[in-house]
């Protein structure tokens, strides 16, 4: 018996094998998933692939000085972890809030917020990994008119401090 005190009666003996832990390589990914203008966007997990239940995980590539139309992701919420690269990110009902992020950061991107992924390098693909909320992957596109000048939101936390002369 598990060690939660729950039996898996419907696991075969040798079941584990196949509905255990799985690795999904790097070149095995899925392209054939919702895809926004500007972005490519590659599955590693969802239910089709792995029978997950609730979340969908890929990788993202946005290509060197592009930016993807505005778009939200309804009920689910986001993290892309970037990998390499810049990603400038703008939000808002008319994308006016605009941050920056490089590799190492992570982005979280609340339910229904509209929202822009651009690549902030003109020479360099921005290369993230995605995880999302839920196991398919839902993309509204919007048609939104950006403003001309985003208010700059410096990401401020226990982590990252304010510059100094600026407000938090």
């Amino acid at each position: 018996m598990p060690h939660d005190g729950h039996a898996h009666h419907d696991i075969p003996p040798d079941g584990w094998k196949h509905t255990g832990v799985r690795v999904i390589p790097g070149s095995s990914l899925d392209t054939n998933t919702a895809q926004t203008p500007g972005m490519n966007r590659a599955a590693a997990i969802n239910y089709a692939r792995v029978g997950a239940q609730k979340i969908w995980a890929g990788t993202v590539h946005i290509h060197p000085n592009a930016k993807t139309g505005a778009h939200h992701h309804g009920p689910l919420e986001s993290v892309i972890y970037v990998i390499r690269g810049r990603a400038r990110m703008r939000w808002g009902e008319k994308l006016e809030y605009v941050a920056e992020a490089g590799p190492g950061d992570f982005i979280y991107v609340p339910p229904y917020v509209p929202h822009q992924e651009i690549n902030a390098s003109t020479d360099e693909t921005l290369e993230c990994v995605l995880v999302r909320s839920d196991n398919e992957a839902v993309v509204v596109n919007l048609d939104i008119e950006p403003v001309e000048k985003p208010e700059e939101v410096l990401w401020v936390d226990p982590i990252h401090k304010a510059p100094s002369g600026t407000a938090s």
